[in-house]
């Protein structure tokens, strides 16, 4: 199994079956997929019925293609691949690239990155120069940066409450011990 297939296994595993929780503001969902994603997807409009009866081989696809290639992720070093795809996952590949950036800026990137949430050139050399550079501190800047934007995203809207220990222990996934977040 390539670790894409691992990565995305793991997804998987992480968001479940289909839900349609009254507060999440994905909607309907399966194996993680919005049906806004999966319209995408289709290129027509999905219904909750297709979301309701999605194939996890066309999830596992929707995941490879969408939020992992597409987004540039798989060029981002090892060390902070699965975290990257798994905030693309849960935020948007946008959200996950800016996640890199802010914390690239953070470790002191040279020159600073323009935080655009987009896989250029610049954000590559950045983040493998980090990985490189600071490994941990890199791995316990990003799980930060990810933790106060669900600390944000609760106090903007106060439904999104009813997820923050869901996604609390979703980061914790990625802390191993020696990235303790303070």
């Amino acid at each position: 199994m390539s670790d894409i297939e691992k990565m995305i296994t793991a997804v998987i595993r992480r968001e479940g079956g289909y839900v349609n929780h009254p507060a999440d503001r994905g909607g309907p969902t399966n194996y993680g997929i919005s049906q806004n994603a999966l319209s995408h997807h289709l290129g027509r409009s999905a219904s909750q019925s297709d979301v309701e009866q999605l194939d996890q081989a066309v999830a596992r696809e929707i995941y490879r293609q969408t939020y992992y290639l597409a987004p540039g992720l798989d060029q981002l070093p090892e060390l902070i691949q699965e975290f990257a795809f798994d905030s693309a996952v849960n935020h948007g590949p946008k959200q996950a690239v800016l996640f890199v950036q802010r914390s690239c800026n953070l470790l002191g990137a040279k020159p600073p990155l323009r935080e655009d949430g987009l896989m250029g050139d610049n954000t590559r050399r950045a983040a493998k120069t980090a990985a490189q550079r600071f490994s941990a501190r890199l791995v316990r800047t990003l799980l930060a940066e990810r933790r106060n934007f669900y600390f944000k995203l609760v106090e903007a809207k106060p439904s999104q409450q009813v997820f923050l220990k869901g996604w609390l222990n979703r980061l914790a996934e990625f802390d191993d011990g020696d990235t303790r977040i303070v």
